[in-house]
């Protein structure tokens, strides 16, 4: 099985789907195959020169959980870093994430990345395909057991806007969103996209809300209500992540 093979999902159709003219040649294959083990040593090092000192709200996780084998985490596109390290780290119970990841042979690298931390991988563009994507979410969702992430402000903004994609495959499915955010006690913004990078040594605090289930049948008003109690929700652990810290000292 190629790299490229190893742990996908079914939903293959991305593969020849793709506007990139780019393809996959041996000497690229051979790059990538050489960047991803530096690459995790990247990551995991990073991982590891910040500290996480509280997890607030695991409790929700389990209780997701205890009711079916999948669900939707649901974060900020800037605070990705520890918000998906955490979920990786709990397979032990159960928990398998996903993540959608460009079919473009650029995409590849990230997919080999997700993959060797222990992640599925979900081949799509939310921005180029954006309905064949809710639709193999929903299968990894409900078929596979795959617990895929979405960011609601996604990588290209508005930042800190809650989209619907979230609310609609927790509708079809019937599998709660569990929203999450994480704080630095000192980090570096991306300047672009406000990407949150802990600095080395800094203290991190992860807050994981209750469980959000979408109503099978929700009118227009309901579901923009909805939209706007989510954005609150992932403000408020932000908010309830930086308190800890500062209790903390």
């Amino acid at each position: 099985m190629s790299d490229e093979d190893e742990g996908a999902l079914r939903n293959t159709i991305y593969r020849t789907n793709t506007r990139s003219g780019r393809r996959m040649t041996p000497a690229r294959r051979l790059l990538y195959r050489i960047a991803v083990p530096v690459m995790l040593v990247a990551f995991r090092l990073w991982w590891r020169m910040a500290r996480v000192v509280r997890v607030l709200g695991v409790e929700h996780l389990a209780a997701a959980l205890a009711r079916a084998p999948s669900l939707v985490p649901c974060y900020w596109h800037q605070h990705q870093l520890y918000c998906g390290k955490f979920l990786l780290e709990q397979r032990g119970r159960g928990l398998t994430v996903g993540w959608l990841i460009s079919p473009s042979v650029d995409g590849e690298l990230g997919a080999m990345l997700v993959r060797r931390l222990g992640g599925a991988v979900i081949r799509g563009s939310s921005t180029h395909t954006g309905a064949r994507a809710l639709r193999d979410y929903y299968t990894a969702l409900t078929k596979d057991q795959v617990s895929p992430v979405l960011t609601p402000d996604g990588p290209r903004g508005p930042r800190f806007k809650f989209k619907p994609g979230a609310l609609l495959l927790a509708q079809m499915s019937g599998r709660p969103i569990l929203p999450m955010a994480y704080a630095a006690s000192r980090a570096w913004l991306v300047k672009w996209d406000k990407f949150v990078i802990p600095k080395p040594f800094a203290r991190v605090v992860i807050a994981i809300g209750e469980p959000v289930y979408v109503p099978r049948v929700i009118d227009a008003a309901g579901f923009e209500a909805l939209q706007g109690q989510m954005e609150a929700c992932l403000k408020s652990l932000y908010a309830t992540a930086q308190a800890c810290l500062a209790e903390r000292g």
